[in-house]
């Protein structure tokens, strides 16, 4: 079971700021927390790739988890060494000399930190997975009550990967992608093996994500909201499940959904 969050990471992520709250016809003073954020600038071979906006925890898995879904990387023996400065907001990363040459076509993403991705095509998920919809709920009652940093801040994404039955990792985020990277990075650095895996999101599922989920090889990815048209037609073509509007004991299914045990005519 993935463990809370502690004292120390809210205290790293999140800020206390008072502010004026209007409610019930007057006015308080109050403490909110709002979610930190950086620009971390990851330099591959002293060439600068990419400034990714995201939230100042597991960046080291934020790093690795992000040039394994651009294909800059295959395995975590790619990395000669890895250096992540948080104070100078960096991340020196030294790749063996048979490593990928950097990719240079950006596309931006559509997230709010407006982010780049490199890799604009998937491989196909071959997988025999099937899930029943009460697991696909339970999975995502499980993440919900794990979801520190955003019940104290509300303005977090939160992402897990699940084998079926136990939430293996959980990452937060400002960027729903980011939290894709950080855990696709600590299932490398950790040796979880990522295929016929779920991921579970409350973000939006976005053309981006479908990718980022096909690089891991996971067949069903699941939302507490709705996928995008450009999603729907990645996961009908890259052989994902599409499950979103996640409420209570109820769920839409997009795409494949005879992977939760529906016949298909």
């Amino acid at each position: 079971m993935q463990e809370g969050t502690g004292e120390a990471d809210k205290q790293a992520v999140l800020a206390d700021l008072g502010c004026d709250r209007f409610a019930d016809g007057g006015w308080a003073k109050t403490t909110v927390h709002l979610p930190m954020e950086m620009g971390l600038t990851i330099y591959v071979n002293q060439q600068e790739l990419v400034t990714v906006l995201c939230t100042p925890s597991k960046l080291n898995y934020l790093v690795l988890g992000f040039l394994y879904a651009e294909g800059i990387i295959a395995k975590i023996s790619d990395v000669v060494m890895m250096r992540v400065c948080e104070d100078d907001a960096l991340a020196d990363v030294r790749l063996k000399e048979s490593a990928y040459a950097l990719p240079t076509k950006r596309t931006l993403a559509s997230g709010c930190g407006g982010g780049s991705v490199f890799k604009i095509e998937g491989q196909r998920v071959e997988s025999d997975l099937v899930v029943k919809p009460e697991d696909v709920l339970s999975l995502m009652r499980q993440m919900q009550e794990g979801m520190e940093l955003h019940r104290l801040s509300g303005g977090m994404h939160n992402s897990a990967l699940s084998d079926t039955e136990n939430l293996l990792v959980m990452a937060e985020d400002i960027g729903r992608h980011n939290t894709l990277d950080k855990i696709q990075g600590e299932c490398l650095m950790r040796g979880i093996s990522t295929k016929d895996r779920l991921l579970l999101t409350t973000g939006r599922i976005s053309s981006e994500m479908l990718l980022k989920a096909a690089s891991m090889q996971v067949p069903l990815v699941v939302s507490r909201h709705s996928p995008t048209g450009g999603a729907l037609s990645l996961a009908r073509e890259l052989g994902i499940a599409l499950v979103g509007h996640v409420r209570g004991r109820s769920l839409m299914v997009y795409a494949h959904p005879e992977r939760l045990g529906r016949a298909t005519s």
